[in-house]
């Protein structure tokens, strides 16, 4: 069996009070909240795990304090069969953030729990940490990763361990092999000051729909934008953060792919509704180029009463007629989908040597721009079978074409759509591009 992944931190209870607010009350200006619901969830390192837990097959080891009580034996109840406890003694009672939510926003949050976990850890949990493929430090600053900061220390510089470091707890270890601050936390200071002074191998400051800043103790650091932009709660996107980039370092990833595995991932789980959706499966990252993928944000968007705009091609080598073409076309609706020709698509209408960059390349390079919402890969001729389930608004070209000459545009004025036509910069084509690339 494999070594496992230990997280070593503080665990909370986590509770949301769901309803709608209609009203203010008549003895203050406050919200009534008439209560729909309630869920509890693991909180802190106890989050941190449950995530790692769905993200590798490796065994789980939660080094935590959790005491006693009713509200510790749900959080038992919640981590059993997912994580293995190893568990410190705690003064106190379990700590318990208490989130009101309207509409799904939150409007108070209640914390109670003084919880402190009894210093003079047991030699058991330094063997489980010598034993670990990677160690993660889920520090909520109550006073679990103080306390082992011995034994934490003894191993840093032999097993990968992320600290996920707490303006109330104590710096990373020395030798720790990535530390993990948001902006506030770094309180102004760079991802390589921070390498430096704490002796980390490596920093990345995540920004939230930023991405992240990665250093590796040198003066220029690496940017890791976010693949899209995530609109839901950002309640425990540090903490999948922390376990996505934990996981990938225990698998052998360098810095580099972890917190870009962990930035999509972080993304992904914003999106599907943060931890207050928890334990729903982790949504994974939008895919580039499925069919399904557009759907479901063509219905979002006409849900809103938007407009969704489409357009397509081969975009084999994206120039500055295809930016302007694509900038254009986003700005005549609320969302733009490109249809974008296959591989064999592309060779049958170009012929033999294109195109130049595979179907995955293309479609990455669109998706990045962000003048693009979506991108769907279609392996007809003509995108007409495409065009005919996503049904858009406005289907538009550029180039040489007329409203009239567009093969599409019996199509979509079928459903009620209009087609558009709009220039290209002049001169600029991959054509040409080719020509003078073979003539130089």
């Amino acid at each position: 069996m494999s070594a496992p992944l230990v997280v070593v931190g503080d665990a909370l209870l986590d509770r949301d009070v769901s309803g709608v607010a209609t009203r203010l009350a008549p003895d203050a200006p406050v919200p009534v909240v008439d209560v729909a619901g309630t869920h509890e969830r693991p909180g802190g390192a106890a989050l941190a795990a449950c995530l790692a837990a769905e993200r590798t097959g490796r065994e789980i080891v939660l080094i935590t304090a959790i005491g006693s009580g009713p509200d510790a034996d749900v959080l038992r109840t919640l981590l059993a069969g997912r994580v293995r406890l190893v568990e410190l003694p705690l003064r106190g009672t379990l700590p318990v953030k208490t989130r009101v939510l309207a509409g799904g926003r939150p409007v108070l949050r209640l914390d109670r729990g003084d919880g402190v976990p009894v210093p003079g850890p047991d030699a058991g949990v330094a063997a489980v940490l010598r034993a670990a493929a990677g160690v993660v430090v889920a520090d909520y600053g109550r006073g679990v990763a103080a306390a082992l900061r011995p034994e934490l220390a003894a191993v840093a510089g032999s097993v990968p361990m992320l600290w996920d470091p707490h303006p109330r707890g104590p710096d990373p270890v020395p030798g720790v092999r990535l530390a993990t601050p948001n902006a506030a936390e770094a309180a102004g200071r760079s991802a390589s000051s921070l390498a430096s002074a704490w002796g980390a191998a490596s920093v990345v400051v995540t920004m939230g729909a930023r991405g992240a800043m990665l250093s590796r103790g040198t003066a220029s650091p690496m940017l890791i934008p976010a693949p899209f932009g995530a609109s839901g709660d950002p309640c425990g996107a540090g903490d999948c953060f922390a376990a996505t980039a934990a996981v990938a370092l225990a698998d052998g990833a360098l810095p580099e792919e972890a917190v870009t595995r962990a930035v999509a991932s972080a993304t992904a789980f914003v999106d599907a509704g943060g931890a207050g959706a928890w334990p729903a499966a982790p949504a994974p990252v939008t895919p580039i180029g499925t069919l399904d993928a557009a759907l479901d944000l063509a219905t979002a968007v006409r849900a809103r009463g938007g407009t969704v705009v489409a357009t397509g091609g081969c975009f084999d080598l994206l120039h500055a007629g295809h930016v302007g073409l694509l900038d254009a076309a986003r700005r005549a609706g609320d969302c733009l989908i490109v249809l974008l020709n296959s591989d064999e698509s592309v060779t049958r209408l170009k012929g033999a040597g294109r195109p130049l960059n595979p179907a995955a390349d293309r479609a990455a390079v669109l998706a990045g721009l962000a003048s693009v919402d979506a991108v769907v890969v279609f392996s007809e001729d003509t995108p007409e079978q495409v065009l005919a389930q996503l049904r858009p608004d406005r289907w538009v070209k550029g180039g040489d074409y007329t409203v009239d000459s567009l093969p599409e545009a019996a199509a979509v004025r079928s459903w009620g759509g209009e087609a558009m036509v709009l220039p290209y910069l002049d001169g600029r084509s991959t054509t040409g591009l080719l020509e003078r690339a073979v003539a130089g």
